[in-house]
C-alpha cells in the first residue's frame, strides 16, 4: 500500500490561505483543492469519526464531544476510550488486505485502547492529592517514555486553557516524526489543533491571529517536506471551518427559568443535578443535546426552544434522521444555532454561586463544552498575580484551586458545528489526486482508502 498522512489542521478553511500562510499557500496551488460538506455535529469528535469509519454519526455513534450517559445519569465530555465508536476503522479493513500495513494515530480522539499499532493521545496525570501534572497516553505504553525522553513532557497546559501555544501543535508534529523514523507506517494520521484556539477566541481578525497563520504553517511545511522527501502522499484537510459569533445563548439558564434544572447546594455553590432534572442541554459549540427525563414537559421545551432568539432548527428524533444524527446516545431534541450564535453551558443564575468548577480548565467535569477556558478572568486585575501564586502551591507541593477563568461567554468571537456556512469556511480536502470541488463528509474515508490502495490497485491492473 501507498505510504499516506494526513494532517488534519483543526479550523482550517480556505478563507484563512494567504499572506500569513505561504507555504501552504503555494503547496495548495500545486495540488487539487476541494471542500468537504460541513456534517452535523461540525465538532473534532463525531467528525474524526466520521472520517476513519465512513459512517455518520447515526452508525458511529459520537454524537458530539460529549453526551448524557442515561444509564449513569451522567453528563460526559471527552472520554478517550476507541471503543465508544461503532464501525470498521480505516486501518482495521487496511490490514485484511495488507498483514504488514501499520498506521500511527497521532492524537486523533479516541486514541485509547484502539487497534491502531503506535498512538499517543493527551492524558494528565491525576494525584491522589488531587493536582494534575502533564503527561500523555501512549500504545505502545513505553512510546511515551521514548518520546518524552526526546522532546521533554507532552505541554498538556499549552494543549488547551489560557496558555495555549504553538508549543503543542509543534511537539505533537515532532512527535510524529519520531515515530515515523522509528517504525516507518503506512498510514499516519496527524492532528494539530493549534488554530482552533485564536480562531475561537478572536473569530476571523487577521490583525490578532496572523502571527498564529504563519506558525503553523511552519509546522505543515515542515512534515510535508519530511513526509514528500519519504515518498509519502500527503492529505491536508481539516474537520470544520471557524465563523465569527458575538452572541452566546444560555441555554440552560432559559430552561432553569422555565422550571426545568435541578441542582444541588453545597458549600453555598450550586452544582448541577442532570438526573434530577426534567430536561436540560448539553452544549457543544453551535449545537446542543437536550434530554428529556419527564416526558410531560417535552412539547413546552420544544416551545420555548422554538421561540428562542439564536436558535436555528430544533430537531426531534424523526427530525434527526435527515441530518444523520439520530442515534440513542442523541438528545430527544438536536439544536442548532444560527450563524452569530453559540451555546453555553451556564445554568447558575447568579455568578457568586456558579459551582467552582466553572472557573477552572475542568473538561470532564462541566455539564458540556466551554470556551472561555481559554480566558483568564479580566475583570480581576491581580489575576495573573493569582495564578502565579497557585502554581507556586502547586510547585511546592501544597492543594491548590486554579480558579481564574473568566465567566465572560462574550469574550468568544468564533465557532463551528453548524452545517449551513459558506462554502469559503467549509473544511478543506488537498492532495495530489483530483477527487472533485467537494464531497461529503462520510467520503474522505473514501478518498484516504483510494489513496493508500493506488499501488495495490496498480499492481493489479499489471
Amino acid at each position: 500500500m501507498k505510504k499516506t498522512v494526513v494532517l488534519d489542521v483543526v479550523g482550517l478553511s480556505y478563507s484563512l490561505i494567504g499572506e500569513h500562510t505561504p507555504f501552504l499557500k503555494q503547496w495548495f496551488a500545486s495540488k487539487h483543492q476541494a471542500t468537504i460538506d460541513p456534517m452535523l455535529p461540525a465538532v473534532t469528535t463525531s467528525v474524526q469519526s466520521t472520517y476513519v469509519t465512513g459512517k455518520w454519526p447515526s452508525e458511529t455513534g459520537i454524537v458530539g464531544n460529549g453526551w448524557y450517559d442515561r444509564t449513569d445519569a451522567e453528563v460526559k465530555f471527552w472520554k478517550q476510550s476507541n471503543k465508544l465508536v461503532a464501525g470498521e476503522k480505516i486501518w482495521e479493513a487496511a490490514k485484511k488486505i495488507d498483514p504488514n500495513f501499520t498506521v500511527s494515530k497521532m492524537f486523533w480522539w479516541y486514541n485509547m485502547y484502539s487497534t491502531a499499532d503506535f498512538s499517543a493521545t493527551p492524558r494528565p496525570q491525576y494525584p491522589s492529592d488531587g493536582m494534575k501534572l502533564p503527561d500523555c497516553y501512549t500504545h505502545p505504553a513505553d512510546l511515551r517514555d521514548k518520546l518524552q525522553q526526546e522532546l521533554g513532557t507532552f505541554p498538556l497546559f499549552q494543549f488547551w486553557g489560557p496558555a495555549t501555544t504553538i508549543k503543542c501543535s509543534r511537539w505533537i508534529a515532532d512527535a510524529s516524526l519520531l515515530v515515523d523514523k522509528w517504525h516507518n507506517p503506512t498510514l499516519t494520521l496527524i492532528y494539530l489543533p493549534h488554530l482552533d484556539y485564536c480562531l475561537q477566541k478572536f473569530g476571523q481578525d487577521f490583525s490578532v491571529i496572523a502571527k498564529d497563520l504563519r506558525e503553523i504553517d511552519d509546522v505543515c511545511r515542515d512534515l510535508i517536506q519530511y513526509y514528500e522527501k519519504q515518498g509519502a502522499e500527503v492529505i491536508v484537510l481539516s474537520e470544520y471551518g471557524i465563523t465569527n459569533v458575538s452572541k452566546p445563548i444560555h441555554i440552560n439558564r432559559i430552561l432553569r427559568e422555565a422550571g426545568m434544572i435541578r441542582y444541588r447546594e453545597e458549600r453555598g455553590l450550586e452544582l448541577f443535578d442532570a438526573g434530577a432534572s426534567p430536561a436540560f442541554a448539553t452544549p457543544d459549540h453551535q449545537m446542543a443535546h437536550v434530554y428529556i427525563n419527564d416526558p410531560s414537559v417535552a412539547d413546552k421545551v420544544r416551545t420555548l426552544l422554538e421561540k428562542t432568539p439564536g436558535i436555528e432548527l430544533v430537531l426531534d428524533k424523526a427530525q434527526q434522521k435527515d441530518y444523520h444524527i439520530d442515534h440513542e446516545r442523541s438528545g430527544d431534541l438536536v439544536v442548532v444555532a444560527d450563524a452569530d450564535s453559540w451555546f453555553t453551558y451556564y445554568y447558575w443564575l447568579d455568578d457568586a454561586r456558579a459551582p467552582d468548577y466553572a472557573r477552572l480548565v475542568a473538561i470532564h467535569q462541566k455539564p458540556g463544552y466551554d470556551p472561555v477556558e481559554m480566558f483568564m478572568d479580566q475583570t480581576n486585575p491581580l489575576i495573573k498575580l493569582k495564578a502565579g501564586y497557585k502554581l507556586g502551591r502547586k510547585l511546592l507541593g501544597f492543594r491548590y484551586l486554579m480558579n481564574v477563568i473568566s465567566l465572560d461567554a462574550t469574550l468568544i468571537k468564533g465557532s463551528h458545528g453548524r452545517v449551513d456556512i459558506a462554502p469559503e469556511h467549509h473544511p478543506v480536502f488537498v492532495s495530489s489526486r483530483n477527487v472533485g470541488k467537494s464531497m461529503k463528509a462520510t467520503s474522505v474515508y473514501d478518498q484516504i482508502w483510494n489513496t493508500l490502495t493506488v499501488d495495490t490497485a496498480q499492481k493489479q491492473i499489471l
